[in-house]
């Protein structure tokens, strides 16, 4: 992936009305997916089309997550969805309890929370249940083994669903957002305070990364691990995690700085130290580490702006889908060298 002119990337940006507020955004192969708000799922085609197709009948989708091949939605009407372009598969019915968090791992493997209740299957159907403290907004697996980080009241507990008894990561507060590093070594949490907070996995070693004017609701790692990328300030706030403590005594780097206009949604490209960066005005950008050099995806919204609310690139890196509350949305094709 090169970086070079032109200084703007808005002709290679296909823009399309999803038809409501995009939830989340994701791959399934090479097709991009969005999930909306109103229950729908939108198929963009080539053409700046979009088919629907409607997942949850009844109820809004609130969570979503990918495992490569489907897209996992959960939503008000207590149900957990997985859909492909193929129709929906219903996963679990919850009797009406909002579904509050998903996750997906590729092997099929999927978790989700409901009220005080953590819930994780294997991709053979078999469930196991793990009480909570309270309820989680923020579950995820760690990169090896089949073990979750689930984000509650007063800390993080880490479970092995086929092991019993979970470990606990204490701090006082309410814990929303959950991330794993790829090397599986730092767990990290996204606050009701303008924090993020983390671990270290090995000695449970607190680290915590205050300063935020607002609060930190997207996360996202370099490929490298070496670096995590945050919303929540009108700049996008990258974290260094090279040593053995993360970033505790170094200072995070900032990029694609906008004085008074928040940054709301984050993605790491997957090969390359450049994030996509979303904000609250509708302006996308792409950001590279290594010089700070910045290219514009989609301009501003004229009008009343609409906040990016999704942003997702394809395992091969050379598209990116972005969505945004009003529906606006639209397909970036990285240009060929």
């Amino acid at each position: 992936m090169t970086f070079g002119a032109p200084a703007s990337l808005t002709s290679a940006f296909t823009p399309f009305d999803a038809g409501a507020e995009v939830v989340a955004a994701v791959f399934l192969g090479d097709a991009p997916v969005l999930a909306l708000a109103d229950g729908r799922l939108a198929f963009p085609g080539e053409a700046g089309d979009v088919r629907h197709s409607v997942a949850h009948p009844d109820g809004a989708i609130l969570v979503a997550a990918a495992d490569g091949r489907r897209l996992i939605t959960g939503g008000d009407d207590g149900l957990v969805i997985a859909s492909d372009a193929g129709g929906h598969e219903t996963v679990a019915d919850e009797n009406g309890k909002w579904i509050d968090a998903v996750a997906a791992r590729a092997d099929g493997t999927l978790a989700w929370s409901v009220g005080r209740a953590l819930r994780a299957q294997t991709p053979k159907g078999e469930v196991k249940t793990l009480p909570l403290p309270s309820s989680s907004r923020g579950i995820a697996f760690f990169p090896k083994g089949y073990r979750l980080a689930i984000a509650h009241y007063n800390g993080v507990s880490l479970w092995f669903p086929n092991a019993g008894a979970p470990e606990l990561l204490e701090w006082k507060g309410s814990h929303l957002d959950a991330s794993i590093s790829p090397d599986g070594k730092f767990v990290l949490t996204s606050m009701q305070e303008n924090m993020l907070h983390g671990w270290r996995v090995a000695d449970g070693k607190n680290m915590r990364m205050a300063g935020y004017p607002a609060k930190t609701r997207s996360l996202s790692w370099s490929h490298d691990g070496k670096w995590l990328a945050t919303s929540g300030a009108d700049a996008c706030v990258v974290w260094p995690f090279q040593s053995k403590d993360g970033p505790m005594g170094e200072p995070p780097r900032e990029c694609g700085v906008r004085p008074e206009v928040k940054v709301t949604r984050v993605a790491f490209h997957p090969s390359a130290l450049a994030v996509a960066i979303g904000y609250e005005d509708g302006m996308v950008l792409l950001c590279r580490l290594t010089d700070a050099s910045e290219l514009l995806v989609r301009r501003p919204d004229e009008g009343a702006p609409a906040r990016i609310s999704a942003l997702c690139w394809d395992a091969k890196g050379t598209r990116l889908v972005v969505g945004a509350e009003n529906g606006a949305a639209g397909v970036l094709t990285l240009p060929k060298k």
